[in-house]
């Protein structure tokens, strides 16, 4: 069974239309690589897809979970389904380990100890285990990126999604965040990424999917997607971007 279904979403924002019939369908341990231009509608359709937008039309069920209006639905998709973002949002006033305990705590009811496990865990998983105490602003910013990362992952959600996530890090930086989220997929994790890292589309997505004005307008294996594009404006945006 497909962990992602989405079925000819809509969603415009006053006459502009984002998305214009996107029907998408991911299995357990893709990772599917959304690239394309600014404004084709990628970051949209991820935000869709974790319920902090509302499509005008159109069906979405993520893992498990049919899209809908209420704050009850949204808590439960979210539990399911981690969302990280290009700019890290940890709360500088506490630490790593803090920052990470959070959720599980207010959101699972999981006790001190446990959550502290967990935190513990995820960090590891991030190659960041040293930093539990550390505070974000004594951290570069790919490790901040890990650190969002490894918040995500301690709600042990079933779908992960990334939205950008390496567009604000030097290349240096861009390369350990990359790596764990590599490690992810190989662990499993069913993931969609919204990239410019062509290289990591490339060598690690299962399928590429090229957004172009709000519609998916060519997807396949990187092979194939990268080494033979079939349509004029894909041709054209990878000669842009390779």
């Amino acid at each position: 069974m497909p962990v992602v279904v989405a079925e000819d979403v809509r969603k415009s924002f006053g006459s502009l239309t984002v998305l214009d019939g996107v029907s998408l369908s991911v299995s357990e341990g893709e990772l599917i690589a959304v690239i394309g231009r600014s404004g084709s509608g990628k970051s949209t359709f991820l935000r869709c897809l974790n319920g902090l937008e509302a499509p005008d039309a159109g069906q979405i069920t993520v893992a498990g979970h049919a899209l809908a209006p209420g704050e009850e639905a949204l808590r439960a998709l979210r539990q399911d389904v981690g969302m990280v973002f290009q700019s890290y949002n940890l709360f500088p006033h506490l630490t790593v380990g803090k920052n990470i305990e959070l959720a599980p705590r207010l959101v699972k009811k999981i006790g001190k100890a446990e959550a502290s496990d967990i935190a513990r865990s995820v960090l590891a998983e991030v190659g960041l285990a040293e930093k539990y105490d550390a505070f974000p602003e004594q951290l570069s910013g790919g490790q901040q990126q890990r650190v969002a990362i490894a918040r995500s992952l301690a709600m042990r959600p079933k779908v992960m999604l990334f939205d950008e996530v390496t567009s604000a890090l030097d290349p240096e930086l861009t390369g350990e965040v990359l790596k764990v989220m590599e490690g992810l997929s190989r662990s499993g994790m069913t993931m969609l990424l919204v990239t410019h890292e062509m290289a990591f589309a490339r060598k690690a997505a299962s399928r590429v999917v090229y957004f172009h004005q709000g519609r998916i307008h060519e997807q396949g294996p990187p092979e194939e997607f990268f080494g033979a594009p079939k349509t004029p404006e894909l041709q054209q945006f990878l000669g842009a971007v390779l």
